[in-house]
C-alpha cells in the first residue's frame, strides 16, 4: 500500500536535500540536522534539533522518529522520547530531542543524519468498557513474568 506524505522545507538558512532512504528496503528516512553551526552536546544532556522540515500524512498515518543506530552505537547518541510520535494533525517543524549517554562531548554538525523517520500505519480502534476481561494464562503478569530472571 502507498501514501502521498507532503513534505515542506521550513528551514531557510541552510541548503539541504529532503529526508531520503539510504536503500530501497530501508524503513526510515534519514533526518538531518538543519542547523548553520555546530552544537556542542554534553554528557547527559539533551538538546532540540531542527530537522528544517514540516510534513503533512493522511489521517491513519503517524510518522516516528527513531534513533540511528550507528550514533547510538558509536557515540551513545539516541532519541530521547523514542520513538517520538508525530501525529497525522501536526503541522510544525519536526525537531528531535537527542541526548547524549556517554562520557564524551559530542559535536552534532550541520546536515548531520541524527535521526530516522520511520511511516507506520494506524488502525481505527473503538475502545470497549467493559466489567471483566477474557482470561489469558499469562493473566497480569508483567515486566519479566515470562521469563525473565535476575
Amino acid at each position: 500500500m502507498s501514501y502521498n506524505v507532503q513534505i515542506k522545507k521550513v528551514s531557510t538558512e541552510i541548503e539541504f536535500d529532503l529526508p531520503k532512504k539510504m536503500t530501497t528496503s530501508a524503513s526510515g528516512y534519514d533526518l538531518i540536522a538543519a542547523i548553520t553551526s555546530p552544537l556542542a552536546l554534553q554528557p547527559g544532556e539533551s538538546i532540540l534539533v531542527s530537522s528544517g522540515i514540516a510534513i503533512s500524512m493522511p489521517n491513519n498515518l503517524e510518522a516516528q522518529v527513531r534513533p540511528r543506530s550507528g550514533l547510538a552505537f558509536k557515540h551513545g547518541i539516541t532519541v530521547l522520547n523514542s520513538p517520538g510520535t508525530i501525529d497525522a494533525d501536526y503541522r510544525g517543524e519536526i525537531k528531535v530531542l537527542l541526548i547524549n549517554h556517554s562520557k564524551e562531548e559530542f559535536i552534532i554538525q550541520p546536515k548531520d543524519r541524527i535521526a530516522q523517520l520511520v511511516f507506520q500505519a494506524i488502525p481505527d480502534v473503538e475502545l470497549i468498557q467493559v466489567d471483566e476481561l477474557t482470561v489469558t494464562e499469562r493473566g497480569s503478569g508483567g515486566f519479566g513474568h515470562t521469563g525473565f530472571k535476575s
